[in-house]
């Protein structure tokens, strides 16, 4: 098995760690897939784009990690209820009004936070199956912003987790500008 295709066989395997995760009350709103090689170069491109439109370097670095990364893994969070715990921590009364709201820009919401919660263990647990399996990744914000835009899966809000396996960690030591 050459290098690549073993590197994106760890990224199904992230998407096991990421689908298994604990979600609350036993709810699974979580939206996972391993992009394919033209969706990558598809998302990385329009990364890219994406900094040059908003004079955002950052957009920029991370869209060129995305093209030279073996793989992309997209978690997100599906559209949602409330948990109906009535916490507030959404910035709401209660679930009720939550539930009535809607809003878009580079992400949708609003989103529980409960839920926002699940999301970010379902992050955890794929970076870390990558993690032990020796294989080189950063979890993305801007990758998420790219994948809303060319409407990649139908999460209110994603984040990528790009992979590699070099000899040196491509996501760090990055140039600030």
């Amino acid at each position: 098995m050459a290098m690549k295709d073993t590197v994106k066989f760890v990224g199904e395997l992230m998407a096991v760690a990421a689908r298994t995760a604990p979600k609350a009350v036993g709810q699974d709103f979580i939206e996972v897939q391993v992009l394919s090689d033209s969706e990558r170069i598809t998302l990385g491109n329009d990364m890219i784009q994406v900094g040059k439109e908003r004079k955002s370097y950052g957009f920029e670095r991370d869209g060129k990690n995305v093209l030279d990364s073996d793989a992309v893994l997209l978690i997100g969070l599906l559209p949602h209820k409330g948990v109906g715990l009535d916490c507030g921590a959404c910035g709401y009364a209660g679930c009720a009004e939550f539930n009535e709201k809607s809003r878009s820009g580079d992400f949708d919401g609003p989103n529980c936070a409960v839920r926002l919660l699940d999301l970010g263990i379902a992050l955890g647990s794929a970076a870390k199956m990558a993690s032990e399996l020796n294989v080189d990744n950063r979890v993305m914000y801007r990758v998420g912003v790219s994948a809303k835009r060319l409407k990649i899966g139908t999460s209110n809000i994603c984040h990528g987790i790009p992979i590699s396996a070099t000899g040196k960690s491509i996501f760090f030591d990055r140039p600030t500008k």
